[in-house]
């Protein structure tokens, strides 16, 4: 058998990860990668099962990969990440085309699973390995754009909300070790990246597994030290761990940029202990204050469930009122779904799905304007722009980001004057808003 694969990653930037560095473990034990799957020999998909239309993404992906084994009997599939360590045996049963199930710990050993394959050693279609830990010593093929990357410095979970389920899919909490993810992050800013991006299941509980001297400022602390990265961003920070000092080293050093990606999912107290949420309410609103009052110019970005079990009208009011007022930047909205095993799913009171997507719509819309609104306050200032490239949609601008913009999931500034290259940080400025996007002319360098 030619080694030759087609990898698919489905999910979020921390399985992103996952399938980067199965990629370049691949490629380092003689593996070749292939763009078009009917080149590839074997085919990888990475899914996720984080919720229910993540599993029919990751689903309807196997179909569409098994297409191509109907097309040649000799073409391997493999599924692996967390849509297995979910289902484990029904997907066994229910996919018998599949060559290989393999669960979310196995990414470090990848190489390895897949030679037993193609050479007969191993018979087993489902293999859940023990716990796994990435470190920086791992070969890692970034599918990024090479200016940008994202950093996973934890595994895991131990904050069991009631609607989710990533503990039961990812173990408990592990922390890489600072020094590991500095020698990561050094090697990446060798390889051209400017804007660093740390993700976690929760960024705010790095260390609480290692010893005391361990935590989120340290880290951050030694990257600055240790590193010229000059964007670091910091996504999925739990509200109640959102510390003063961290507040402080935002304020002290710039390259931390002004963004906090803060998942609150609701606001009402009656909500957020059904979730088993650790802050209330009064809470939040103390948090905002105290971050704006550290960082003015701070945006803030959240996720929003509505429709939870028990979930009122006075609730869907409640989170209106907040939205109004406090005016956050960048906002994701979903309906809450039941997800197998979780607590959540046999509480009393469920709401209706109707319900749930007439309340979702009336959300979506006030934020949508608070949104366009937000966007006017740059028109007229000048801000530092991460280059992307050219436009998805005409090659006559160029799409970039302000410090205000995380990839993938916020808006961008779409560049109408000047030229530049992808991964130049450069001047522009402002001078039209959107309802999600800017737009704006590069500045002129003064001679």
């Amino acid at each position: 058998m030619i080694k030759t694969f087609n990898l698919i990653s489905l999910g979020c930037p921390k399985n992103l990860v996952d399938s980067e560095v199965m990629h370049g473990l691949l490629e380092q034990h003689g593996w070749s990668a292939r763009n078009d799957p009917a080149d590839a020999a074997l085919l990888l998909v990475n899914t996720c099962g984080f919720i229910q239309p993540a599993v029919e993404e990751s689903i309807e992906e196997i179909l569409q990969l098994l297409q191509y084994k109907q097309s040649n009997p000799k073409t391997k599939v493999v599924v692996t990440g967390c849509l297995v360590q979910r289902y484990r045996n029904k997907l066994e049963l229910e996919l018998p085309e599949v060559d290989l199930f393999i669960g979310t710990e196995g990414v470090g050993n990848i190489h390895h699973f897949l030679e037993a394959l193609v050479t007969g050693e191993s018979s087993e279609r489902l293999v859940l390995p023990d716990m796994y830990l990435m470190d920086a010593s791992v070969p890692r093929s970034l599918s990024t754009p090479f200016f940008r990357a994202w950093l996973k410095i934890t595994e895991g979970c131990d904050n069991h909300c009631s609607y989710c389920m990533i503990p039961s899919i990812r173990g408990r909490l592990r922390s890489r070790e600072i020094d590991d993810l500095v020698h990561e992050a050094q090697m990446l800013e060798r390889q051209g990246v400017k804007e660093l991006s740390l993700v976690a299941q929760d960024l705010t509980v790095y260390g609480n597994d290692l010893d005391k001297a361990t935590d989120l400022v340290t880290f951050l602390q030694m990257l600055l030290n240790k590193t010229t990265i000059p964007w670091i961003r910091l996504m999925y920070l739990y509200p109640s761990g959102i510390s003063n000092d961290l507040l402080d080293l935002m304020v002290s050093n710039s390259r931390i940029v002004p963004y906090m990606d803060i998942p609150l999912q609701h606001v009402s107290d009656r909500v957020l202990s059904a979730m088993n949420r650790r802050y209330r309410h009064d809470g939040i609103v103390e948090l905002f204050g105290r971050v704006r009052k550290y960082l003015p110019e701070v945006a803030l970005r959240t996720t929003f469930l509505v429709g939870f079990p028990g979930e009122t009208d006075d609730d869907i009011l409640q989170l209106k009122e907040f939205i109004r007022t406090h005016r956050i930047d960048h906002v994701g909205i979903f309906p809450y779904a039941n997800e197998e095993g979780c607590p959540a799913e046999a509480y009393a009171n469920q709401i209706e799905e109707e319900i749930k997507e007439f309340r979702l719509g009336e959300v979506a819309e006030l934020q949508s304007e608070v949104s366009a609104e937000i966007l006017q306050k740059y028109v007229g200032k000048t801000e530092p722009v991460l280059v992307e490239g050219l436009s998805s949609e005409t090659d006559l601008l160029l799409t970039g980001r302000t410090r205000f913009q995380a990839p993938d999931i916020d808006g961008c500034v779409l560049i109408n004057e000047g030229e530049a290259s992808p991964g130049d940080i450069l001047d522009v400025e402002l001078t039209e808003a959107q309802v999600y996007d800017l737009v704006g002319r590069i500045k002129e360098t003064e001679v």
